[in-house]
């Protein structure tokens, strides 16, 4: 063997090492790269959940007064439902309602439908088919998918029991 086939092999050598270690930063580069882009998407979902949170918060504990309002235009005497003041709070009461909707606030539509543990929260049971929710005592609602209160309902406990008990 000559020296320059000597000093061939060993240059061949090196290279080889030397690509091989390129090779090796060039893959934990790419993992590096694509943790990182990992991370930001991670970061940017943690931002908007945070934020969904705040404004489930906020939404929650807008919905008392959202329920006295309801309770007060149903309990407003007949001789003044035409009043101009009443028609006037009536219309701020829906453009309120139409602001938190188009924010993704939604109310529970319950009556009729079958009693769902994950929706609603019975608080007691009255003649009516069994197992459906009969009536609504405080209305629930959604914000987005998320239930931020549950609707208070009323269950069916059958027309037959009620009877026969």
């Amino acid at each position: 063997m000559s020296i320059e086939e000597s000093e061939n092999r060993e240059q061949s050598g090196e290279a080889d090492e030397e690509q091989q270690k390129a090779a090796g930063y060039l893959a934990s580069w790419q993992r590096c790269q694509a943790d990182f882009i990992n991370y930001k998407r991670r970061a940017e979902l943690e931002k908007q959940e945070s934020g969904k949170a705040a404004n489930a918060g906020l939404l929650l504990a807008l919905l008392p007064a959202f329920d006295d309002m309801e309770r007060a235009f149903a309990a407003i005497p007949h001789e003044l439902e035409d009043n101009s003041w009443i028609d006037g709070m009536k219309l701020i009461y829906r453009k309120l309602q139409s602001a938190l909707e188009s924010r993704g606030l939604s109310a529970i539509q319950c009556v009729g439908e079958a009693f769902d543990p994950c929706v609603h929260e019975a608080i007691r049971r009255c003649e009516g088919p069994e197992g459906t929710v009969v009536q609504e005592m405080e209305k629930g609602y959604k914000f987005h998918d998320r239930i931020i209160r549950p609707s208070k309902v009323a269950v069916g406990e059958g027309e037959e029991r009620n009877k026969e008990g």
